[in-house]
């Protein structure tokens, strides 16, 4: 799993890449929240682009619940472009009701 940052206008975009599995979730996670904190420090928003993101563990799910904690009730963390797989998963963990699920990264920025 890699991760990429870049601003795009008023927003923070995180971009996993690969597979959040039991070898990486911990640098997910790690980076996850470095990600929230920039994004609270700035005032701004977090985009988490998902959309080359193949899958992800339990523990992934775990590392955006203690993301969300992270950041503030103004630290808004939004998921972007899941795919079918990943949009499963959110959608039977239910953190598509935790955390507001876009179709694209344009969508959230």
């Amino acid at each position: 799993m890699e991760w990429t940052v870049e601003t795009l206008g008023d927003k923070l975009v995180g971009k996993p890449t690969g597979r959040v599995d039991e070898a990486s979730w911990e640098l997910f996670s790690e980076s996850l929240i470095d990600a929230v904190r920039a994004a609270k420090a700035a005032g701004a928003s977090l985009v988490v682009d998902l959309s080359s993101l193949d899958y992800m563990v339990s523990r992934g799910l775990r590392a955006l619940t203690l993301a969300k904690r992270e950041g503030d009730p103004d630290t808004v963390v939004i998921l972007a472009a899941p795919n079918e797989r990943m949009r499963e998963i959110l959608h039977i963990s239910r953190y598509d009701k935790m955390f507001k699920v876009v179709d694209s990264v344009a969508e959230a920025v």
